[in-house]
C-alpha cells in the first residue's frame, strides 16, 4: 500500500510551510505530496496568512525536490479553463522531471468563488466531463499535429496542443461519492479513483462501481488504482493522540469512526481492512502542518508493516 501526504493549505499555510511538508515527506519515504485546491478557509478557522495556489505551489515544490510525486486532491474545474489547466500541469510535470499526477473534480464550495468572483456555474459536471476530454486530448495530440473541439461549453480550434508533459500519460484522479455519473467519468478518463473520507463499507461498495463502469467501458477493473483519503491522527500513546486530536479540533473517538486515528498498531489493522476491498492508496489528511513529528511517526511504525 502507497503511503501519501494530502494537506489542506486553505486553513492556513505558508509556501515555506508546504515546501518544509513536501521535503520531509520525501526525505521519509512517502509515495507523494498531494494538496487540496481552495481559495477559502473552512470552519473555525481565520485561514492566515491567506490561500496559496495549488499550481504555483507544487510548481515551487517540483524545484525542490527529486522523487516524491506531486498532485491535486481535486484541482476545483471550476477555476481554470481546461486549455489554460493543461498548459501548467504540462509544464509543472516537466518542471518536475515528470512527477505530476491530476485530481480533476467539478468544484464545489460555493462562497470561495463568490469570495474572490469566480463564476460557480449550476451546470458543473457537465463541464468537467468536456474539461477532461480537452486536457487529456490536449496531451494525447502528437507534435505537429493539430487539435479541435466543439463541446456545449468549451471550443478549441486548430490548436497546436503545446506544451506536452514529461510523461508519456500523466496520472488522471477522479474520485468522489456519486453512484453512476462519477463511475462512468473515471471508467472513461480516471487511471486511479479516490474516494475521500469513506468507510470501509462505503469504499467497497463504491469501488465496485467503478470497477463495472470501467468493464462496461471495455477496460478491466484493475486498470485504475483504488484509493481512500483519510484524516490522521496517529499517536504513541492515548495522550498523544488526544494532545494531536486538540490541535486539529477533533474528538478522539470520532476521529477512530471516521479516519486514521489510534496508536500505530490501530491505524494498521484499519489500513488493512481498507485494503482487503482494494484499496492499495491511502491520502493521510495531515491538518497539523507544524507537527513534523507526526509524519515521522508514521512512516516509522505505520509504513513499514503496509508497504
Amino acid at each position: 500500500m502507497d503511503l501519501r501526504v494530502f494537506t489542506e493549505p486553505q486553513q492556513g499555510a505558508t509556501y515555506d510551510t508546504l515546501l518544509r511538508v513536501a521535503k520531509t515527506a520525501e526525505e521519509l519515504g512517502y509515495d507523494a505530496f498531494f494538496r487540496s485546491d481552495h481559495y477559502l478557509h473552512m470552519g473555525d478557522v481565520d485561514g492566515l496568512p491567506g490561500p496559496t495556489d495549488a499550481w504555483i505551489t507544487l510548481a515551487g515544490i517540483a524545484r525542490e525536490t527529486s522523487r516524491i510525486r506531486l498532485g491535486t486532491l481535486m484541482t476545483a474545474g471550476t477555476f481554470r479553463l481546461p486549455g489554460v489547466l493543461a498548459i501548467q500541469v504540462a509544464q509543472v510535470d516537466q518542471m518536475s522531471g515528470g512527477r505530476v499526477e491530476l485530481g480533476l473534480g467539478s468544484g464545489w464550495y460555493e462562497d470561495e468563488h463568490k469570495a474572490y468572483g469566480i463564476p460557480f456555474p449550476k451546470e458543473k459536471f457537465g463541464r468537467l466531463e468536456e474539461q477532461l476530454a480537452i486536457v487529456t486530448g490536449l496531451w494525447q495530440t502528437p507534435v505537429g499535429e493539430r487539435f479541435d473541439y466543439d463541446g456545449t461549453f468549451y471550443r478549441l480550434q486548430d490548436s497546436p496542443a503545446l506544451p506536452k508533459p514529461a510523461q508519456a500519460k500523466v496520472p488522471v484522479l477522479i474520485g468522489g461519492h456519486g453512484a453512476k455519473r462519477t463511475p462512468a467519468l473515471a471508467a472513461r478518463y480516471a487511471d486511479e479513483f479516490n474516494i475521500p473520507f469513506a468507510s470501509v463499507e462505503d469504499s467497497e461498495r463504491q469501488f465496485g462501481r467503478v470497477r463495472a463502469a470501467a468493464e462496461e467501458h471495455g477496460r478491466e477493473g484493475d486498470d485504475l488504482v483504488y484509493s481512500n483519503a483519510l484524516v490522521a491522527c496517529v499517536g504513541r500513546n492515548d495522550a498523544e493522540v488526544k494532545r494531536r486530536a486538540d490541535a486539529i479540533g477533533r474528538e478522539v473517538d470520532e476521529l477512530k469512526a471516521n479516519g486514521l486515528a489510534g496508536s500505530p498498531a490501530e491505524v494498521v489493522e484499519k489500513l488493512g481492512r481498507y485494503a482487503a476491498v482494494g484499496s492499495t492508496r491511502v491520502y493521510f489528511q495531515m491538518l497539523d502542518l507544524d507537527d513534523l513529528d507526526h509524519l515521522e511517526l508514521i512512516a516509522a511504525e505505520v509504513m513499514p508493516q503496509v508497504a
